[in-house]
């Protein structure tokens, strides 16, 4: 059970990260089943749904705080909501605990990435797609909880 569970996690993730390394968009019919695989998941597994459900609304409220408050900080767009709306996916996967290390495995990700040249150049150009970093944080979360 565990094993279709990761193949389902791991295909959206990926169908997810290079949707938004194209578009910069993370799409509602993949992110939106994605929270309700991630619940559904926490219920067959029986890893806890209330953890499941309290990382989903976390994670997407957490992102939202921050996505407004740039925005009234700095007056245009920082973070999407399609990056919201993964990290809840995050959060129904992994659990409410699991969230801040996918925000900082992810976000360490994005700072390396600004190292490579064809980052900094994208980054010159105020956008970054977040999605890509956050879907491998949520891959290596989840795998990780399964080993342990």
């Amino acid at each position: 059970m565990i094993f279709f569970f990761g193949i389902i996690l791991l295909a959206a993730l990926t169908a997810l990260a290079v949707i938004d390394a194209r578009t910069f968009r993370l799409p509602d019919f993949l992110t939106l089943p994605l929270i309700g695989a991630g619940l559904l998941q926490a219920l067959m597994l029986n890893s806890g749904v209330q953890n499941a459900v309290i990382g989903a609304i976390a994670g997407y409220g957490a992102f939202v705080i921050i996505e407004l408050s740039y925005k009234r900080l700095r007056g245009r767009d920082g973070l999407g909501r399609g990056d919201a709306k993964l990290l809840a996916a995050g959060g129904a996967w992994c659990g409410w605990a699991g969230l801040p290390l996918i925000v900082l495995i992810s976000s360490a990700l994005a700072l390396i990435a600004l190292l490579f040249p064809s980052f900094k150049k994208m980054a010159r150009s105020g956008e970054i797609p977040f999605g890509p970093f956050l879907a491998l944080a949520i891959a290596v979360v989840w795998m990780s909880l399964q080993i342990a």
